[in-house]
């Protein structure tokens, strides 16, 4: 027999036995379904967190204090603070990668103004930063050298505060105290959501770096550098030539270790993706568990077929069928349901990745490559779970299966 009669004969047995046909592909299609779904919640986490790194800012590298050590243990990261404004200067001045360094200063207090207080971080920082942070204003403008040389008492809202102290108003040009000193907010910073670890990046006011420490902190230590670079490629070059400089700086001689840490945005996001990853992986090996499940029940529902059609197939091979084409008609059975099956599939797999993003909010994304890896792999499982029932039925003695009953 023909490949094509094959197929034919395969496609009326298919059609003319619907309720076992759906029962058969009722696990791969439950099966491929979940493995889009997970993998959509998964792929969409992943995509967030990564839009999210992007909106800490733009070709970004940070300098924070290192660890220091006490009786041979380790304080931890950040117990070392010799992070200075000068610092910073110097790298401005001597490095030749970056586009715009920053010394960052913070505290956390109450702003009062407008409907009440709010209870907020103030960032002390420079005019670079809006630059290295990639942080547009929605009104008003950003304080300028001369206010931040000479300290001036304003102050710029997060979208945030802004909404909770002028929830029907724009703030700029009004007045708000922290710790008794009176600040003039002169711009609203743009909403930037969410950080990978679900802080709110608009929960922020910022402020002259002078006035902060001066005003509002009274400390001589800063907490953080933010620098960027002119380009991408710029990044590993300027991570290494500030290494040099912050060393300098620090007086720190070849056999000290380095008193800072240095990151960079590849840094974050690798460790994000690795995590999202596993997240993924973990997520669509368990929805897989469904796919394992549907195979086993094509096999079984292929071999009761195999049984109540032996006659059927004693008959075939007695008019000249062989042994292979009875293989190769029952392999195409179980192959052309688990791709139908599979299809079902990623068509419910698609609507429920939007309905479950509808309903939760959660960004799912659904890739090409996973649709055809699910088509492909249900068809694996059809030929799989499907040869030992096509095996048995081909191994019949054509006898035996006239006289079955």
């Amino acid at each position: 027999m023909r490949t094509l009669r094959l197929i034919k004969v395969a496609g009326k047995s298919i059609v003319k036995n619907k309720m076992r046909t759906l029962l058969t592909m009722l696990g791969i299609i439950i099966g491929v379904g979940a493995v889009i779904i997970m993998v959509a919640v998964g792929e969409g986490a992943q995509s967030q967190i990564q839009e999210q790194i992007q909106n800490l800012g733009t070709n970004m590298l940070v300098i924070t204090p290192g660890a220091s050590t006490t009786g041979g243990v380790s304080q931890g990261a950040s117990s070392f603070n010799r992070l200075k404004i000068e610092d910073a200067e110097k790298i401005r001045n001597e490095s030749a990668f970056i586009a715009g360094v920053s010394p960052v200063i913070f505290t956390r207090t109450q702003i009062v103004g407008g409907n009440g207080n709010w209870r907020s971080t103030i960032h002390g920082v420079t005019t670079d930063y809006p630059l290295i942070r990639d942080w547009e204003l929605t009104s008003g403008r950003f304080f300028d050298a001369s206010e931040e040389r000479t300290g001036k008492k304003v102050i710029i809202l997060g979208a945030t505060i802004a909404e909770n102290l002028f929830p029907d108003s724009d703030p700029v040009g009004e007045r708000v105290l922290v710790r008794n000193v009176p600040l003039v907010v002169i711009g609203v910073l743009e909403r930037k959501g969410q950080t990978p670890d679900g802080n709110d990046q608009d929960d922020v006011a910022l402020a002259p770096i002078l006035t902060v420490q001066r005003r509002l902190s009274n400390w001589n230590f800063i907490r953080q550098i933010l620098a960027n670079t002119y380009s991408p490629d710029d990044i590993e070059e300027a991570q290494v030539e500030l290494r040099a400089i912050m060393r300098e700086s620090h007086g720190l001689a070849e056999w000290e270790g380095d008193d800072f840490e240095i990151r960079n945005q590849v840094q974050l996001s690798e460790a994000a993706e690795g995590t999202t990853e596993v997240m993924t992986m973990l997520l669509a090996a368990i929805a897989s568990i469904s796919l394992l499940v549907g195979g086993i029940g094509i096999m079984n529902i292929m071999l009761v077929s195999v049984t109540e059609r032996t006659r059927e197939i004693g008959i075939r091979m007695a008019i000249g069928a062989r042994g292979s084409d009875v293989l190769t008609q029952f392999l195409i059975e179980s192959i052309v349901m688990s791709i139908f099956g599979g299809a079902i599939g990623v068509a419910l797999g698609f609507g429920g990745a939007s309905l479950l993003a509808s309903l939760t909010g959660w960004n799912t994304v659904v890739n090409t490559e996973t649709v055809i890896v699910a088509i492909l792999f249900s068809a694996a499982v059809g030929i799989f779970f499907g040869f030992y029932p096509a095996k048995k039925a081909a191994s019949l003695n054509p006898i035996d299966a006239l006289r079955f009953e």
